[in-house]
């Protein structure tokens, strides 16, 4: 079974950071891809970030330059740590085990973690 826990969201003003984790079940991690996903209010989930298995990162147009994504095999975790926030950055961020990239597209798999909730005030 995998499971995947998200943890560091919150409230937070336009121009600050937040650094979010997830921690692994040991049988999903090191060997695949893991990645973030995040859902707007009223929209459909979107691709964040990716980070391979060897550590190269990849990173959706809108947050390139302010969100990086790390990992740390040796505690089964992944990191995004998220700088000069925007309004637009608030919802729900999954944590998703096992992405696959084709066609130059980042593809989630069915291993999600349960979200948190990332708000940035304007």
């Amino acid at each position: 079974q995998v499971t995947l826990v998200e943890s560091g969201g919150g409230l937070v003003p336009a121009g600050g950071s937040l650094r979010l984790a997830c921690v692994a079940s040991a049988n999903i991690f090191p060997v695949n891809a893991m990645g973030w996903y995040r859902q707007p209010p009223g929209q459909r989930s979107e691709f964040v970030a990716a980070i391979r298995n060897d550590g190269r990162p990849s990173y959706a147009d809108g947050v390139k330059g302010r969100f990086v994504i790390s990992r740390d095999n040796a505690n089964n975790t992944i990191y995004l740590q998220m700088n000069n926030l925007k309004p637009e950055d608030t919802a729900v961020y999954y944590c998703v085990a096992d992405l696959t990239y084709f066609d130059r597209k980042w593809y989630p798999s069915d291993y999600w973690g349960q979200g948190t909730q990332v708000t940035v005030s304007s």
